[in-house]
C-alpha cells in the first residue's frame, strides 16, 4: 500500500463516536420521534466519500455498537447498516457527481431502505411497530444531510 492510499481513520472513530452518543441521548417523547438516524448518516458519509477508510466493517461494527447499546435482537442494526453501507460503496461514484440535494435524495431512500430492514427483521422477531412515526427519521435525516454532510467535509479534508 502506498503512502497516498493510506487514509487517516480517527475521523471516521470519533464521528462514529459522537453519532453514537447522538443517538442515545434521551430526549422527550414528541422530540425522539424527529431524531435523525446520526450514525446511519455517519455511516453513509464515509462509505460515500472515503470508501477505503471504513469499508462495510465499519458499517458492522457501528451497528453492533447500537444494537449492544439499544439492547435489540442482536445483528439488527448490523444487518441494516451493513446493506446500507454496501450500497453506498457500490454507488458511491455516482452520488458524490450529484448535487447535494439530490444526494440528500439518495440518501432518503437509502434510510428508508435502512428503516424497511430493521421493520422487517422487527417483524420476523416478533416485535412488530405498526406505528406510521417509525419512518420520520428518513425524512429528518435526509432533510440534515446538507448540514452534515458539510460538517464532515471540514472533518474529513482538514485532516
Amino acid at each position: 500500500m502506498s503512502r497516498i492510499d493510506r487514509v487517516p481513520r480517527w475521523p471516521l472513530f470519533a464521528s462514529g463516536f459522537a453519532a453514537l452518543a447522538l443517538g442515545l441521548v434521551p430526549l422527550p417523547g414528541w422530540l425522539d420521534v424527529l431524531r435523525p438516524d446520526f450514525l446511519a448518516l455517519t455511516v453513509l458519509y464515509w462509505s460515500i466519500h472515503v470508501p477505503r477508510a471504513g469499508r462495510l466493517w465499519f458499517a458492522w461494527c457501528a451497528g453492533l455498537a447500537l444494537d449492544a447499546f439499544r439492547g435489540v435482537v442482536l445483528g439488527q442494526f448490523a444487518l441494516a447498516m451493513t446493506v446500507i453501507g454496501a450500497l453506498a460503496i457500490y454507488l458511491h461514484l455516482r452520488i458524490r457527481a450529484y448535487p447535494i440535494w439530490h444526494q440528500a435524495g439518495t440518501v432518503f431512500a437509502a434510510l428508508f431502505l435502512y428503516h424497511l430492514t430493521l421493520w422487517i427483521v422487527d417483524g420476523w422477531s416478533g416485535h412488530p411497530v405498526t406505528s406510521s412515526a417509525r419512518w420520520i427519521p428518513a425524512i429528518t435525516g435526509a432533510l440534515i444531510w446538507p448540514f452534515l454532510s458539510a460538517v464532515l467535509d471540514k472533518l474529513h479534508h482538514r485532516f
